[in-house]
């Protein structure tokens, strides 16, 4: 009685909403196919999913910090006398006190480049980064995602920590360790996605993927403030040596208790077991062996969230990588405060990002909300709120509590998108996720490449005007973005992934 209930009520609510794609053919949600389908689930504490979700996090955690330490330790870097050209504060507004720094830290070198040159050092990662997408989620389809993870994560470490001889070496080395950096940290997220295709339930994929992508977010709210206080104490090169150490840590955890699926996790539960590969049975492709790469290419629910993801990076990288600049170079904050207060807009976005993961399984498990439309609300709200506090940021002026919250604000409702387009991959091609994740962050990475580039070529006089420009600009490609992943987003598991496809929780 309670099954035709929750059934009836499934019926209801899809008819009220409509088809998720047209012509799809999809009517019965992958829940509530029948009795014999239904499987107990598996508790999530201790479980060798939620290890994985966690190790992932840390994983995500040591990859962010990793990209975004250069960004503070750049504002140390620089000859400041040389930059500023006999200005005192070289920053717009008055600058903050700044107690005096330890001697023993000056032994650093400081380097006399141009804006130009450092646009060029910031964006460089972002060339290797592009290259091993596609590949990325190609080879973790065959040899498995949990060593080409593991060793790319390894191969990003060991380059972070020749950063301080690269550095000294010239800005050319410094640009090279950097790509090679990006190159190894490329397979990162097509990896991740294609051991989640394998590992995640449906109705618990929002949680799941949320817990891993909290780890970047996690990974710049510590590693902005923490850089910032390494380079007061000890000096810029330890911002490097000591996220390099957490990074070997995190590859022997993740060597010693993570496998590639349920079916080879030597300690999983068969409860666990069973509960995941049944969840999953009618949703993954029988076979890999074939790619319909034509099909991929052409399907337009994909290219709803290769705009859309290039859409949002434009405002995220332009943030990640030019936030500690500008609080230094307009809002004058010293060092030290500028990586805390860096940080602040991502704790808002980490907590956002796990909040919109637990509110979306349930709207869509509970309330039954087609996952089409779950995916839509989010990607709305997590892209056009930011585009619209960004822009408010840029007119606010020496008011310093109104720029900070404006910025934090807008970078915390960007993390709803986390359960937005962000993991729309996994509902339209479980099969291919991997691939899938490499082709849209390919076109996602090209913002990261050439923003920091276009934001200080416009904003070589550093003023409050050129920066309102830059703003403007990540603003209004966030704002088109998001109108088209409205239009052409799909939430069902498109027919070409599978043999038989079905729609799930829609």
């Amino acid at each position: 009685m309670v099954y035709d209930a929750v059934k009836r009520c499934s019926i209801t609510n899809m008819e009220h909403y409509g088809s998720d794609t047209e012509g799809d053919g999809q009517e019965t949600p992958l829940l509530h196919r029948g009795r014999e389908d239904k499987v107990p689930r598996a508790p999530a504490c201790c479980s060798s999913r939620y290890t994985l979700a966690l190790l992932s996090c840390y994983g995500c955690f040591v990859v962010y910090s990793l990209r975004v330490n250069l960004s503070v330790a750049m504002v140390d870097m620089l000859n400041r006398t040389h930059q500023s050209g006999g200005n005192q504060s070289g920053s717009v507004c008055p600058a903050h006190a700044d107690p005096a720094r330890p001697t023993h830290n000056h032994t650093a070198n400081v380097y006399n480049w141009d804006s130009e040159t450092q646009g060029w050092i910031l964006g460089s990662f972002f060339y290797g980064y592009i290259l091993t997408q596609v590949p990325g989620g190609y080879l973790a389809g065959r040899v498995g995602p949990k060593w080409l993870l593991g060793f790319g994560i390894l191969g990003t470490v060991i380059f972070s920590l020749l950063t301080p001889i690269a550095a000294d070496l010239g800005a050319g080395y410094l640009i090279a360790i950097r790509v090679l950096e990006g190159i190894g940290e490329g397979v990162t997220f097509p990896a991740l996605y294609t051991m989640w295709a394998a590992w995640a339930p449906p109705l618990e994929r929002s949680r799941l993927l949320t817990i891993s992508y909290i780890g970047a977010q996690l990974g710049t709210v510590v590693c902005l403030p923490l850089s910032g206080e390494i380079c007061f104490y000890l000096g810029w090169p330890y911002v490097f040596y000591i996220f390099g150490a957490v990074g070997l840590l995190w590859f022997v955890l993740w060597g010693l208790f993570v496998f590639d699926t349920p079916n080879t996790h030597p300690r999983i539960s068969e409860r666990e077991r069973i509960y995941i590969t049944s969840s999953l049975k009618n949703e993954l492709s029988p076979s890999v062996d074939h790619i319909p790469w034509c099909s991929i290419v052409s399907s337009v629910p994909l290219w709803a969230i290769v705009v859309a993801h290039f859409s949002y990076n434009w405002t995220f990288y332009t943030l990640l990588t030019l936030l500690p600049t500008y609080m230094k170079d307009i809002l004058g904050f010293s060092i030290q405060q500028n990586g805390i207060l860096s940080a602040l807009p991502y704790v808002g976005c980490a907590i956002f990002a796990l909040l919109s993961g637990q509110v979306a399984d349930y709207l869509r498990e509970t309330c039954l909300y087609r996952t089409v439309v779950v995916r839509k609300c989010f990607s709305l709200i997590g892209m056009i709120g930011p585009a619209v506090f960004l822009v408010a940021a840029g007119y606010t002026g020496c008011d310093y509590v109104l720029a900070i919250s404006f910025l934090t604000i807008s970078s915390s409702l960007g993390g709803i998108s986390a359960s937005g387009f962000n993991i729309n991959h996994l509902d339209i091609a479980p099969s291919y996720a991997g691939i899938l994740l490499g082709i849209t962050n390919t076109f996602a990475t090209i913002p990261g490449m050439v923003g920091p580039v276009i934001a200080r070529s416009l904003t070589q006089h550093n003023t409050i005007e050129e920066w309102q420009t830059v703003f403007y600009i990540a603003a209004t490609i966030n704002l088109l973005g998001s109108l088209f992943y409205t239009v052409f987003g799909r939430g069902t598991v498109q027919p070409w992934a599978v043999q038989t496809s079905y729609p799930h929780g829609d």
